[in-house]
């Protein structure tokens, strides 16, 4: 059976003898200028022809698309593997929900550059943005060169118009795993990031407090950002790592990362080691031992995110810094240290 060949506006319209510009406004709506005789012709033959119209085109030809864009920065860390990283897929999964919920279309793009940010804005005509990963320069750049609202993740850019910087209290987080190592008579915990600014430096500085209250002492260790570098490293600093008794991750990535690579040396997690991370992905409770972290709830950022941005759009806020709050969720990756186990 051959494949039956795609109707087109230009079918339509050679055979009613119209101009294909007649066809296209009753296709899109625009039938003001149009006689009703025309309109009820055009209508016919497309439903007699089957004519199935571009999505593309329909939502392009309307002074708003119904498209949120979720641009995702693809950084180097990640490896090419962005979106098989735990707390993007969260993220992206969240959004999808939400933003189907409120009624428009999701599209998502990972780049690195700006000027592919405003590209994609405008080719679709994007009613709106979720931008994730990018820093406060870029976020400047994009604002003075488009008027579209967005909202950003973990931004530390404030006041400006249009822009909605949804964040969480990281150090709060921070303070929170700290306290737990505490309790649990941790007295060397060891913080492991890839950077020192930022979100990172916020949840070191929450355990370093909590850390002080407590009469303890948290180091900070920066690790490589590439995975293979990384193991490299952990195996060249193995001792240096056995002087904690408590390590505290940036995120569950590194979090598992590091216990699985202690685990593999013979470390008993969590007798020997206790180790928390931060996002509470859904792998946190598929490893053995599972994972205690920070719970940073990916619905409710969402779903606040979303929210704000139709206020931009409505007027309704000039732009704003919401701060979620975050709870550790304890299991058993940490434990009571006990001295010489």
């Amino acid at each position: 059976m051959t494949e039956r060949k795609r109707v087109r506006i230009v079918d339509i319209a050679d055979e009613l003898g119209v101009s294909t510009a007649t066809v296209s406004n009753v296709i899109h709506g625009k039938t003001k200028k149009i006689s009703d005789e025309t309109v009820k012709r055009v209508q016919q033959l497309l439903e007699e022809r089957e004519y199935v119209p571009s999505m593309a085109g329909i939502l392009l030809a309307q002074n708003s698309s119904s498209i949120i864009g979720v641009i995702i920065n693809d950084h180097p860390k990640y490896e090419k593997r962005l979106l098989e990283d735990p707390f993007i897929s969260s993220a992206v999964n969240a959004l999808s929900y939400e933003i189907d919920k409120a009624g428009y279309f999701m599209m998502i793009k990972s780049t690195v550059e700006i000027s592919d940010i405003i590209q994609f804005a405008s080719m679709w005509n994007l009613s709106g943005m979720v931008l994730i990963g990018f820093c406060e320069q870029d976020y400047k750049n994009i604002r003075e060169r488009m008027r579209i609202p967005f909202v950003i993740y973990d931004g530390t850019l404030k006041g400006s118009e249009k822009i909605g910087n949804i964040v969480i209290d990281n150090f709060d987080g921070g303070y929170q795993v700290g306290k737990h190592f505490i309790d649990l008579g941790h007295q060397r915990i060891l913080y492991l990031s890839d950077n020192e600014i930022f979100m990172d430096w916020q949840r070191y500085q929450g355990c370093k407090k909590a850390a002080e209250e407590g009469e303890a002492k948290v180091d900070f260790m920066l690790i490589p950002m590439q995975r293979e570098e990384r193991l490299l490293f952990y195996r060249e600093n193995y001792r240096k790592l056995r002087e904690y008794t408590a390590i505290f991750a940036a995120s569950d990535f590194y979090a598992i990362e590091i216990m699985q690579f202690l685990m593999e040396q013979g470390v008993n997690i969590p007798y020997e080691m206790s180790v928390a991370g931060f996002d509470d992905t859904p792998i946190c409770r598929q490893i053995v031992p599972n994972l205690t972290t920070v719970k940073q709830d990916c619905g409710l950022r969402a779903k606040t995110a979303i929210s704000f941005l139709q206020k931009l759009k409505d007027g309704e806020s000039q732009g704003e810094e919401i701060v979620l709050p975050v709870n550790l969720v304890i299991r058993n990756s940490t434990a009571k240290y006990i001295k010489n186990v």
